[in-house]
């Protein structure tokens, strides 16, 4: 089996959307009968974005295996339904941890270790590693050409090239052609000089994929192609789209498939169009032409950047195409609800969302959005940091516990949530401690949980054991699971050894639930997450009812 890589670069500015161009092409990739794999080489010295402040880079998604990734991983699996690995994110704190570690065992056998070769060679190490039967390896490389912390992988995918040749890889170079409003023309220039940039690193564009917020003319085109040695075909508009879902759809229009697969020799003669888009189609409808409108309230700490809940906003909008409405989101900064009105601020809400989180700055705002999504019968979903509020809530106000709070926050008296210490994986025990590393030391990944015969969530999900993803430090004290369940707040979900609680839900309410684990990171456009489904359902119904 031949693998083919495709390396996708950006240039001129940032948050170009490479990743979501990265995940189109996959998604077109696979539409054509192709096997795909996503990664991405993350540039920053950090190990993983397992310790960054979402401010600073969106969210960090989780895979099944327990990597802490960066958020395009997201979108790849979104777009192509391809779970995510470990081995499929690297970054540059990685890449040098492993050659110190390397020097410091001796290794190099006395040599001087330098960015070229060792650096690059692991860099080229993980591009090509556990790599099995899939037909194409799509690899994007974090930051902007011309940043210095992106040469090593610049220069790495340069030498793949020499190594495994022109019929097994391919460079997509992402670009800006911004529109000047006073001359009232598109501008090439930036676009010139970009890839002259990449020139001078040795690395030639085979494909331009050009941002644009209008049409670009045939001239531009010719112009970009004559001036950066690409073909005329090969300068493919990207165009704004009004859903990230058109985006396959739109590119395969501008002939971005068809120009790969000539390139590869892999497209025939007639075949231009032999490409199954439905599933895009039906999504694109489903956004556009829905059957009623929805709010949803999402009561968070990092509502300013909207990245830092990137997965959740998309698994809402999911919940909405599977529902045939249109979500619209309410982001709601957790700390108005301590200084206003819970019932005002969340006024016109049919359903509210507390999101996960760590800290404590704004958790008392999310506990009273758990306290009137309870008492006013709204819908309520809880997730990670969420669950553990609306846990806190119940125990002050249903379970008639004083004192009800979280450790996490500093002593308390009646620590409802605390530092979880051991936990099963498999057949190994983890452990960890107060004053272990924060990096990679949260319970990570996909966990087994036992859904209670006779619950909503095991009806919602319709099996006994599910398996969704876990980024938390803190967990609901088992200890308090009694006198809560006694005052109306349910056990639904338990790990199978029945130590770790997992989903809460009240029975009498209309839609009240908690999950300790991250249902969004499993949501996709064609297959949205049951929970999420379920929930856009209860709120599309309460809609009705006020």
């Amino acid at each position: 089996m031949t693998t083919r890589y495709i390396f996708i670069t950006g240039g001129v500015v940032s948050s170009l959307g490479k990743g979501l161009a990265s995940a189109a092409l996959g998604a077109l990739l696979q539409a054509r009968g192709y096997k795909v794999r996503l990664r991405k080489l993350d540039p920053y010295l950090n190990v993983d974005p397992g310790t960054m402040s979402p401010y600073q880079h969106g969210e960090c998604f989780v895979t099944d295996d327990g990597a802490e990734t960066d958020l395009d991983l997201g979108h790849y699996e979104r777009f192509t339904g391809v779970p995510a690995r470990q081995s499929d994110n690297v970054t540059t704190g990685r890449i040098y941890s492993d050659v110190i570690a390397k020097e410091r065992r001796g290794d190099y056998l006395g040599g001087t270790v330098q960015v070229i070769p060792h650096v690059t060679d692991a860099i080229k190490a993980f591009v090509l590693s556990d790599v099995t039967d899939e037909d194409f390896v799509l690899c994007e490389i974090g930051g902007t050409v011309g940043d210095i912390e992106s040469t090593p992988f610049l220069e790495a995918i340069r030498q793949i090239r020499n190594e495994l040749g022109r019929d097994r890889t391919a460079y997509l170079h992402c670009t800006l052609m911004p529109w000047i409003a006073a001359a009232g023309e598109l501008k090439t220039k930036p676009t010139q000089h970009s890839v002259k940039e990449l020139l001078s690193i040795g690395i030639q564009p085979d494909f331009l994929l050009i941002r644009a917020d209008r049409e670009i003319p045939r001239g531009e085109r010719r112009k970009v192609a004559l001036f950066c040695n690409v073909q005329e075909s090969c300068v493919i508009p990207a165009l704004d789209v009004d859903t990230i879902y058109d985006v396959p759809n739109s590119y395969h229009k501008e002939g971005l498939d068809v120009e790969v697969l000539r390139y590869f020799h892999l497209m025939k003669e007639g075949e231009e169009d032999a490409v199954d888009l439905s599933r895009w189609h039906e999504v694109v409808r489903r956004f556009r032409m829905p059957e009623g409108e929805v709010t949803i309230g999402v009561v968070g700490k990092y509502v300013e950047l909207l990245d830092a809940y990137k997965s959740l906003h998309e698994a809402i909008i999911h919940g909405g195409i599977a529902n045939n409405v249109r979500v619209k989101i309410k982001w709601l900064e957790s700390e108005a609800l301590e200084k206003g009105d819970p019932a005002e601020v969340l006024s016109g809400c049919h359903g509210v969302l507390v999101p996960g989180g760590f800290g404590e700055r704004g958790a008392e705002g999310k506990i009273a959005a758990a306290k009137f999504a309870r008492e006013r019968n709204v819908p309520y979903f809880g997730i990670c940091f969420g669950m553990q509020m609306a846990v806190i809530e119940a125990a002050r106000n249903m379970a008639g516990i004083e004192g009800a709070g979280s450790s996490e926050f500093g002593p308390c008296k009646e620590p409802l949530v605390g530092l979880l210490t051991e936990w099963k994986r498999g057949n190994t025990v983890e452990v960890r401690g107060e004053d272990d590393d924060k990096g990679g030391t949260m319970r990570l990944g996909a966990y087994p949980c036992k859904l209670m015969e006779g619950s909503r969530v095991r009806e919602i999900y319709g099996e006994e054991v599910i398996y969704d993803r876990h980024r938390h430090r803190f967990e609901v004290n088992i200890a308090y699971k009694e006198k809560l369940e006694e005052a109306g707040l349910k056990f639904s979900g338990m790990s199978p050894d029945g130590v770790l609680p997992e989903i809460v839900e009240i029975p009498e309410h209309p839609w009240f639930i908690g999950v300790q684990f991250h249902p969004e990171l499993k949501s996709r456009p064609f297959e949205p997450h049951p929970l999420f489904s379920s929930f856009i359902a209860a709120a599309t119904t309460h809609s009705r009812l006020v």
